[in-house]
């Protein structure tokens, strides 16, 4: 499948050019790069050596030093404090208050936390394809897509805590927490699981265009059943876990918005608002498109203010359906689940946790080797990535970013045997959808599925495989 527009491998020389100065800017707030120029006696690639050096040099936390050639014009990417000279607290088009939490970001986190975070955020995917997706959500302006990208952070390290906590924790954490003899503990494990196992939100398969689909059954939710912070934690996860379905070129998804028995009960604004939020400030340029399917006349009110809330690059996204042949234009027959009247044989089925699925997250000396390993390669991307900000030549330029690339698919391929140690086991992983290294089979078979892709065996047993660790 060829790749879209704006990604990587697929730029034009401005957008090539804005993502170089994207990254400049981020380098720099991270305290990895400086405001120094080199000198034209020196090299990019001495300047590069030096910065490796200085990353080397132990104890030394911070990173790197930032030596920068200027361009052939004299222009530079705006520095941090520029950035911040022109940022209006109370902008009336900050739909989503991102300056705010952009300034209280920077006087509250530490470079060296906000580089972190932003790392992690990475994952499977190439680095690049991150920071693309802030500049594309904030169609090329490079301090809009800073501030978006820092505020994205801090929703992630402080108020949502969505790796250490709603990840790494997942769904055994929860199912033991249900015997929590503290009420908000067991309150919440509770709330989790409810909707895991009535499938209120769930995964399978793919649209035609290759996009992984998630059904939302609204008829299964009832306003005030689950805490607000329960639905919060559910939407994130599973969101999350859709992140894991993506395989370049492949980088958005589906949602299919099931109101097939829908009522005015069904309807709740707070966590409508709260999954619009998601997909427009924190996991930007995700949605591929959106089916709104079988809607009764009730909620034609109900969308005319919906539709008020959106951003009309995603409401352009939303489509509805009323029947079968009208969902077929997006998603084949035979892979629409049976209680959307497809001919997929497939139902929801929920499988629950396996008692020890998350075993290697206890081997703490192995994840911190792997860690460390993780650690090394960004620190080799930050280095290329300087050489490839500060190169003037075009063809030099070229070939710096395909040894980037080469890094890049390092940083993949290092993710997954640093996964199980660090991301709790979840429904996909037990069914075989997400598969060791990456893999995914978006229908694995019934004999896959009851096995649980080997958790059972392979992950209960908590051996630290070989190859884990080079």
């Amino acid at each position: 499948m060829e790749q879209l527009p704006g990604r990587p491998g697929n730029l034009t020389p401005e957008e090539d050019e804005k993502l170089r100065k994207f990254w400049e800017m981020f380098l720099r707030v991270c305290n990895v790069l400086g405001e120094e120029v080199i000198t034209e006696s020196e090299t990019t690639s001495e300047a590069a050596s030096r910065v490796g050096t200085a990353a080397s040099e132990k104890p030394k936390k911070k990173r790197m030093s930032l030596f920068k050639k200027k361009d052939k014009n004299g222009e530079k990417a705006p520095s941090k404090s520029q950035v911040i000279e022109t940022i209006k607290e109370n902008d009336p088009e900050d739909k989503w208050g991102e300056n705010k939490t952009y300034l209280e970001t920077l006087a509250t986190h530490s470079p060296e936390q906000i580089r972190a975070t932003i790392w992690t955020m990475v994952k499977h995917d190439h680095p690049d394809a991150l920071l693309l997706r802030f500049l594309r959500a904030r169609k090329w302006d490079l301090q809009r897509a800073l501030v978006m990208m820092m505020s994205t952070m801090n929703w992630r390290c402080s108020e949502s805590r969505v790796d250490d906590e709603i990840m790494a924790n997942g769904e055994e954490y929860a199912a033991a927490n249900e015997k929590s003899s503290d009420p908000k503990t067991r309150k919440l494990a509770e709330d989790f699981l409810a909707q895991l196992r009535m499938g209120k939100s769930y995964c399978y398969g793919t649209d035609k265009a290759g996009r992984p689909i998630c059904f939302v059954r609204a008829r299964l939710h009832r306003a005030g059943e689950q805490s607000e912070e329960g639905l919060e934690r559910f939407t994130v996860y599973l969101i999350e876990t859709t992140r894991f379905m993506l395989s370049p070129p492949i980088d958005t998804a589906c949602i299919v918005f099931d109101l097939t028995g829908f009522s005015l009960q069904n309807m709740d604004y707070t966590p409508v608002k709260f999954m619009i939020k998601c997909f427009e400030a924190n996991y930007p340029e995700s949605l591929g498109v959106v089916l709104v399917h079988k809607a009764p006349w009730v909620f034609q009110g109900i969308w005319k203010i919906v539709r008020g809330w959106l951003d009309p690059v995603v409401a352009s996204k939303v489509h509805f359906t009323n029947n079968v042949k009208d969902m077929e234009e997006f998603i084949a027959k035979e892979r629409i689940p049976n209680d959307l009247e497809g001919s997929s044989g497939y139902t929801y089925e929920y499988k629950e946790p396996v008692l020890g699925e998350n075993a290697k997250m206890k081997d703490i000396e192995t994840k911190d080797k792997l860690l460390q390993e993780r650690e090394a390669l960004y620190e080799e991307y930050e280095s290329k990535t300087i050489e490839w900000i500060s190169e003037v030549d075009p063809l030099k330029r070229a070939s710096i970013h395909s040894e980037r690339d080469a890094i890049a698919k390092k940083l993949r391929e290092q993710y997954w045997r640093l996964d199980p140690y660090f991301r709790s086991r979840s429904l996909y992983d037990r069914i075989g959808v997400i598969k060791p290294g990456g893999h995914l089979d978006y229908y694995p078979s019934q004999a896959t599925s009851a096995t649980g892709n080997g958790t059972a065996a392979a992950i209960a047993s908590g051996e630290t495989a070989v190859d884990d660790v080079d």
